[in-house]
């Protein structure tokens, strides 16, 4: 029989739905069974029907029912009005499926209206009716035939309670479950998957806590959603212990339990155990390939990512759209070029390109790999772009010194969001324009978009980097006003700030009155001490930090007090703790500890054991190293060690101006005139020019620069006349006191 070579789907409708049970043929109900996993195209839907019709089964009211269903699903019209009309009057299962299929299509008013006409009605049809419309988002309305729903049993509480938890309406699902067990109605497993889904987003662990015990009364800990659910509680509140024993326990483990231990130890850190665990995984998806390589991608761990990537199309998965943004993620990190080509070559194969997501990551990878060209050129070509995009492109520009072309964009954009102005304020900062930042920061505020934590943290910088200190104070006042006072970064940031801008009482006092203190703003305070001429106290601090906190000094802060040490004179301390680092704290000395130690020896005219040290390092001196001891020379006048060390630095460094200018000091301090001017000459023929120092004053908000002999400032006239009067009247005084 040719009907029984179809590849038939028939979706079943729950008993309830359908109102009892039907015995089918025996040539159907063979053609069902042998066929029930395979699909058919909507362009051969009439072919069942035209074969049951010639069967004469399709006058039979169960299979009437699924030939309706499968015209709504498809939502052919014609087809729906003919299959109508073979049912007379009212049909309590027919007008259960025309709601449904309304509420999928979104029409939440006429599925209404149908209700509403019924002139019988039972507990599927209540049920359907308010799930529907709380999946739509209609939750007034759906609260409201909530209220008059006359079956009162455990799948309409449970439809109403999971509506609400997916409405982000978790207290109001809390209440309706308080209400469900007064009214004498127990849970089910379902019910208790939402219940602590609300839990977790209330962040009520005492709540989620009480759940449990009625779990375990009512004897559903070993339902596997339900312990997939207390496990996920358990992590949420810190409580790993118990979220592993949770999931020893559970007899029977799908992918979503195996996903969820996993992020446990991926947000521990134990990326050794969770790739553990993944290989013991007894089955995977492309859903459990995804979360491990995003997984691994979050946690900065970019090389394992691209192997497990690898190891998923070898072993025949296709990866989803999150696993693309995933590994193209971890490839812009890695700035794998060809390989991201690679990928975007497959993906554009595939038909995924023009995914905005996908899209988006693509445009990141290119920018990051400083191919801008190559992300605009993707950017402009996505049919729909969304706020993502548009923030994507412009922080591409902003981090290759685009700034010019990042605004531009920036004033395209149909919408903005603080992330799109923190991209433009970002750029600015790479390109050192701190004053435009700044006023970028300004127009923000005017625009009504308030600043996050991110923005203040880089307005501040923006602030130290001018030596700010009106406009510090400015920002410091706005992050008060939004309640950032007790945000770490933001606290950091301000530390800095204040030091920088040379108010290093107000430092001390931010750092003094953060209730947390990472190891950033301890070292943001130590090197503040330092850098303002009070050494001796950032050493005190960095031993307070030894006594009274559980912080290990890092490369950074052990740099601060190799500072501290070396402009204060502390050598021989200095000395002991540059000796002490791997010895004590477990940190290798890199080359920014080496030259701190150079600087330190040349400062307090030690030059021969400093030119010993660099001659003893397990790398290459770099420049900052030769410039710091040929400082040295210069400084004591040591004009035979400084010649060599001069043409050492002009060979690693020949295009910075720095080292020029101080062979060229220690000629003049020997009175080698021809010397200093070959070295001249030798910056002409590089084309190396020495920028000309300058002061600057901050006047109402108005930073004001002045360089020597300048006569660019619009009020230079006024400005020269009132030095020439403090000079007589200097002079004056002089006279008078001879």
């Amino acid at each position: 029989m040719k009907m029984l070579a179809l590849r038939l789907s028939i979706r079943l409708l729950p008993a309830a739905m359908i109102g009892g049970a039907a015995t089918l043929p025996s040539p159907f109900f063979l053609a069902v069974r042998s066929n029930h996993t395979l699909s058919i195209s909507h362009n051969h839907e009439n072919v069942p029907h035209c074969n049951l019709i010639k069967m004469g089964l399709s006058s039979q009211k169960y299979i009437a029912v699924k030939l309706l269903v499968m015209y709504l699903d498809s939502r052919k019209t014609y087809e729906i009005d003919r299959m109508l009309k073979e049912f007379n009057g009212f049909n309590l299962v027919v007008h259960n499926c025309l709601i449904n299929a309304n509420l999928q299509w979104g029409n939440a008013f006429d599925a209404c209206r149908l209700f509403d006409e019924m002139p019988e009605r039972n507990e599927v049809s209540w049920t359907a009716l308010i799930s529907g419309l709380l999946r739509n988002g209609n939750v007034d309305r759906a609260m409201h035939y909530f209220e008059r729903n006359p079956f009162s049993n455990v799948f309409t509480w449970t439809a109403t309670i999971s509506g609400l938890v997916q409405n982000s309406m978790s207290f109001r699902a809390m209440v309706l479950y308080k209400k469900m067990l007064q009214s004498g109605v127990l849970p089910n497993h379902i019910t208790f998957t939402s219940v602590i889904k609300a839990c977790i987003e209330l962040g009520d662990f005492r709540l989620g806590n009480s759940v449990l015990g009625l779990i375990v009364k009512t004897g559903f800990e070993d339902n596997l959603c339900v312990s997939n659910s207390l496990v996920k509680l358990f992590l949420r509140f810190g409580e790993i212990d118990s979220a592993r024993k949770t999931f020893d326990r559970m007899e029977e483990k799908d992918v979503v339990s195996w996903t969820t231990i996993l992020d446990m130890y991926v947000e521990m850190g134990d990326l050794r155990e969770a790739r553990r665990i993944f290989d013991e995984m007894p089955e995977r998806n492309e859903i459990t390939w995804s979360a491990m390589i995003s997984r691994f991608s979050q946690s900065g761990n970019a090389k394992e990512a691209v192997k497990l990537f690898r190891q998923m199309v070898i072993e025949k998965f296709k990866p989803n759209i999150s696993c693309y943004s995933s590994v193209i993620s971890v490839l812009a990190s890695l700035e794998a070029l060809q390989a991201g080509r690679n990928i975007h070559a497959h993906v554009t194969k595939i038909g995924m390109e023009m995914n905005v997501f996908v899209g988006s990551s693509l445009v990141d990878f290119y920018c990051k790999c400083g191919n801008t060209r190559d992300g605009f050129l993707l950017f402009d070509s996505l049919p729909y772009k969304n706020i993502v995009c548009w923030n994507t492109m412009v922080s591409g520009y902003s981090l290759n010194g685009q700034i010019a072309e990042a605004m531009e964009l920036f004033n395209r954009m149909p919408h903005k969001n603080n992330i799109s102005w923190n991209s433009l304020i970002t750029g600015h900062l790479c390109v050192e324009n701190f004053s435009e930042a700044f006023e970028v920061f300004n127009e923000m505020i005017l625009c009504g978009e308030l600043p996050n934590k991110s923005t203040f943290s880089s307005v501040l910088k923006a602030c130290a980097s001018m030596a700010s200190l009106e406009k510090g104070k400015y920002t410091h006042a706005k992050a008060l006003k939004l309640g950032f006072q007790h945000d770490i970064f933001v606290g950091t940031a301000l530390v800095d700030m204040y030091a920088k801008s040379g108010s290093i009482e107000s430092s001390r006092m931010i750092f003094q009155r953060m209730p947390v203190k990472n190891e950033i703003v301890w070292t943001a305070m130590i090197q503040g001490l330092a850098e303002n001429g009070f050494a001796e106290e950032s050493l005190s601090l960095f031993q307070e930090m030894e006594k009274t906190s559980s912080i290990a000094p890092n490369e950074l802060i052990l740099s601060s007090v190799l500072f501290a040490c070396s402009h204060c004179g502390l050598v021989d301390k200095g000395l002991s703790y540059f000796n002490s680092m791997e010895k004590f704290y477990g940190v290798s000395p890199n080359e920014r500890h080496y030259t701190s130690v150079v600087d330190m020896l040349s400062r307090s005219g030690r030059l021969s054991e400093a030119e010993n040290f660099m001659m003893n390092m397990p790398f290459e001196p770099e420049a900052n190293a030769w410039a710091a001891l040929l400082s040295g020379c210069k400084t004591y006048g040591n004009e035979s060690l400084g010649e060599k060390i001069g043409e050492k630095l002009l060979k690693v460094a020949e295009t910075k101006v720095g080292g020029y200018i101080l062979l060229s000091n220690v000629y003049a301090l020997g009175g080698r005139w021809i010397d200093v001017m070959n070295t001249r000459e030798l910056m002409n023929e590089r084309g190396i020019k020495k920028n000309g120092g300058y002061s600057s004053i901050e006047l109402r908000n108005r930073v004001h620069v002045f360089y020597s002999q300048d006569e660019n400032h619009t009020r230079s006239m006024e400005i020269y006349w009132i030095l020439q009067l403090f000079n007589c009247e200097i002079r004056s005084s002089f006279a008078l006191e001879i």
